[in-house]
């Protein structure tokens, strides 16, 4: 990284930087409270709070959504007429998963490697962590130019809406002229990038009933129908042969104009097995950013240990599907519902039912934040220049400010990066992307106020 004054100020708050997304990731806030104790999300909540108070921004409040998890707000006051940035990121995290699977501990941060390991390290207490250094960086040159609306949602990852419906009850709560959503991440490690589309998505249960109560596979197996068996069958129309979404009526012909991503690079990022073949067709970009992608998450149905020789008669499903720009996610999901319905075998009992939904976003690139940001990371990444991607996960949340603000611009940047397997074991954050992030950000303000 080149020398500037911005530069020398991240590099020297990293140790303390690495100290406070220890204290972080400590807290285990899932928003998922059947699982986890509302008392750690609160914890990490009123950290934030404390945080914001002490870098002096006022009107510091822990937000009640209506999801029943709250997010924490904070206001900066810049120079009289002044433009206003508002920069987002989320405490809450995925839930561990499988501990046994993680090397370290998963709410305790780990240097291993080069990199800082725990849960919600890149997605997105490190987030939290990028927007305090870059305003450090800028307080210790000359002060912060633009008024900063802070943001830190507490339920992201359920994907509960709690501060969608707060935003709107509130609408001018987060208004600002440019927002930095700090929760996409990099194409690589050291390659500059922003996020310009985001696929948005639904979740149906769907559930087949076919007899009153199970039966003996014995004595009824081959003509009584299995509602297990059902399910597989509908579940398996969602694919063609070559692994490609098919939903009746949904189009998955779309095509990415932007960077690609190579077969290989695909297959070392998402760890695909040796002699695995990768599914759909058309350009790895074309699969992820350009073209619905339909995923079962869960099937509810006996474990194998423990199993009866039964033919079941109830079986159900929670099935995602992600949708380009472009695609009205509510349309998608009566598409999917009837889909599921029309692919049911044998006169079974169906019903489905909707239970969250995203809308896509697709950002204006062509805006003159975009060109603050390409400046501010081609001196953050010397050498290098900032690429536009595409991101398959959705962040409801942009939809819901691109229709409050019409008018304001939106940046997505961050942390999660390939190798930060966000979401999976040993998710981790790399402190070199933390700094140049952080000083690209910081840039980033000073080249926004100046333009």
């Amino acid at each position: 990284m080149s020398s500037n004054p911005v530069a020398e100020t991240v590099a020297s708050l990293m140790p303390r930087a690495r100290a406070e997304l220890a204290e972080l990731v400590a807290f285990k806030s899932v928003a998922d409270f059947t699982q986890f104790p509302r008392s750690e999300s609160e914890a990490a909540a009123n950290w934030i709070a404390d945080a914001l108070r002490a870098e002096g921004f006022v009107d510091v409040a822990l937000l009640d959504t209506p999801d029943g998890t709250q997010s924490v707000y904070g206001y900066l006051p810049g120079p009289e007429g002044a433009k206003t940035v508002l920069l987002y990121a989320h405490y809450d995290v995925q839930p561990p998963l499988d501990e046994a699977g993680w090397t370290t501990p998963p709410f305790e941060l780990t240097e291993r490697d080069g990199r800082w390991y725990g849960r919600g390290a890149a997605d997105c207490k490190g987030g939290v962590i990028m927007h305090l250094l870059a305003l450090r960086a800028l307080k210790a040159n000359g002060g912060v130019p633009v008024n900063v609306k802070v943001i830190v949602e507490g339920s992201e990852e359920q994907g509960t809406g709690g501060l969608e419906r707060y935003a709107e009850e509130h609408p001018e709560l987060l208004a600002a002229d440019t927002i930095v959503v700090g929760d996409a991440g990099n194409f690589r490690v050291g390659l500059p990038t922003v996020t310009t589309t985001l696929r948005g998505m639904t979740l149906v249960r769907v559930r087949i009933d076919t007899l009153a109560g199970n039966l003996h596979s014995g004595q009824f197996g081959g003509a009584a129908p299995d509602a297990l068996a059902a399910l597989i069958r509908v579940l398996d129309s969602l694919r063609a042969e070559n692994g490609s979404t098919t939903v009746d009526g949904l189009d998955t012909t779309g095509t990415w104009d932007g960077l690609e991503y190579t077969e290989e690079q695909f297959r070392a990022d998402a760890k695909v097995l040796d002699g695995v073949g990768l599914i759909g067709d058309g350009s790895v970009a074309d699969r992820l950013w350009a073209r619905p992608a339909v995923t079962v998450l869960g099937i509810d149905c006996p474990p194998v240990v423990g199993a009866t020789p039964s033919v079941h008669s109830s079986a159900r499903a929670l099935v995602s599907l992600r949708v380009p720009p472009g695609v009205d996610a509510a349309e998608a999901s009566k598409l999917l519902e009837a889909h599921l319905t029309a692919h049911t075998p044998w006169g079974a009992r169906v019903t489905t039912e909707q239970i969250g939904q995203g809308q896509a976003f697709r950002a204006d690139a062509a805006s003159p934040a975009y060109q603050a940001m390409a400046d501010a990371m081609a001196v953050a990444y010397p050498g290098e220049t900032m690429q536009y991607a595409g991101e398959g996960g959705s962040i409801p949340l942009c939809n819901t400010l691109a229709g409050l603000y019409p008018q304001a611009e939106i940046l997505l940047i961050g942390l999660s990066e390939p190798e930060a397997q966000i979401h999976a074991v040993n998710e981790s954050v790399s402190p070199a992307e933390l700094e140049q992030l952080s000083v690209a950000e910081a840039l980033f303000l000073s080249n926004y106020a100046a333009g």
